[in-house]
């Protein structure tokens, strides 16, 4: 397993954790093996570095923090990878759809926060909504929602309907 970071990936040697339930940062340094440390100096220097964090100017406890985080974000990468992709795709367009549908409530509503969520939505939904399985047409219907709010709202709020 590998940690993406912004200077490339990193290993990461997870030996001992799959046995250890809950997020890194609550289990202790005693349930792995003696010795063999989740991730070795050499990872932890090079994700440090490619963080721009002075590892030499870490105390342990900001080093066990910084290894705790580490392995959590290998693990969300995990569980991330072994997702199907429509399911994590069709939980991003809900976040598009959460965000016009907040930009659309404020008084007065946001209304190019609001397009720029929509249009964003409707982008991708154009893209991919066949492989999305049985979500796509309600995603369609939900855009198609939010279009009709957008423009009841523009009226109401003396607006003219926004022109591409």
């Amino acid at each position: 397993m590998s940690l993406w970071t912004p200077g490339g990936e990193v290993p990461v040697n997870r030996s001992g954790q799959d046995a250890a339930p809950g997020p890194a940062a609550e289990r202790p340094a005693a349930s792995r093996p003696a010795g063999d440390p989740a991730i070795s100096e050499e990872m932890l220097a090079e994700a440090a570095a490619a963080a721009g964090v002075d590892l030499e100017a870490l105390s342990e406890e900001e080093r066990r923090q910084l290894e705790a985080m580490l392995l959590d974000m290998a693990e969300a990468q995990a569980r991330l990878a072994e997702a199907p992709a429509a399911e994590v795709i069709v939980n991003h367009l809900g976040g598009m759809y959460e965000l016009a549908r907040i930009h659309l409530s404020q008084d007065p509503p946001r209304f190019d926060d609001a397009a720029l969520a929509i249009d964003a939505l409707t982008g991708v939904l154009d893209a991919v909504e066949p492989r999305l399985g049985p979500n796509g047409p309600g995603l369609r219907d939900a855009v198609g929602q939010l279009q009709m709010a957008f423009v009841q709202l523009r009226q109401r709020y003396g607006g003219d309907e926004p022109t591409d």
